[in-house]
């Protein structure tokens, strides 16, 4: 039986440490929406100074695409194309 390999965990080795990645994305999805809060809240505070406005618009373009990417992120977790392995009968 042909087993995915979309829910196998990602194994990242940090010295004596390791760091294991599951639902890969999943925790993509949860990264993105971390660094959209950070941008529109960065945005929000340059906003309160003048000479900040610039700066904020941008973090706030940045947000926006950001909001763009996340159902991509979404999408690609729900349609996983993967090589499927060769077998006896394509010989």
């Amino acid at each position: 039986m042909y087993k995915s390999r979309v829910d196998n965990p990602l194994t990242v080795h940090l010295g004596h440490e390791e760091l294991v990645i599951r639902r890969r994305y999943e925790t993509l999805s949860i990264a993105n929406d971390f660094l959209i809060a950070i941008w529109f809240l960065l945005g929000s505070i340059f906003f309160l100074y003048p000479s900040m406005e610039t700066p904020a618009a941008w973090l706030f373009v940045v947000g926006s695409f950001q909001f763009l990417i996340r159902p991509t992120i979404r999408l690609c977790g729900h349609i996983h194309l993967q090589r499927l392995p060769s077998s006896q009968w394509e010989e």
